[in-house]
């Protein structure tokens, strides 16, 4: 069984696929780039702003689903330019109040919307 969550507080989905899906003890959510979720449009500014509106972006889906970033038990951030991994490092960082994730890190040729950073999450919460 499962379940989708979506708010209006992180960007409307792009394309066929839900914010978030919850099932058999872990809520699964799609990749977020920095979309202002107001807008829809792709926030201005550096690396440091487009890691910050992802991690908000991010924070608003768990909120909505009754999570934490300390429920979050593995994350992939898919960066175009892995010289940008400190920046986004320190901001990604500042989320975790103790014991981060497991994370991958990886770079790729391009994102949608021609973003800098792309963050996905799978989170544990009670079924």
């Amino acid at each position: 069984m499962k379940q989708t969550v979506a708010t209006d507080k992180a960007p409307k989905a792009i394309g066929p696929y839900s914010q978030a899906v919850k099932s058999g003890g872990f809520l699964f959510l799609s990749g977020q780039i920095p979309l202002d979720p107001a807008t829809g449009e792709l926030v201005p500014g550096d690396i440091r702003a487009q890691a910050g509106r992802v991690m908000e972006n991010i924070a608003a889906v768990l909120e909505e689903a009754g999570a934490g970033f300390d429920s979050i038990v593995k994350s992939t951030i898919f960066l175009t330019d892995l010289g940008n991994f400190a920046a986004v490092n320190e901001v990604y960082g500042s989320y975790f109040e103790a014991a981060p994730p497991a994370r991958s890190t990886v770079e790729v040729k391009g994102l949608p919307r021609a973003a800098l950073v792309e963050i996905e999450v799978v989170v544990a919460v009670t079924p």
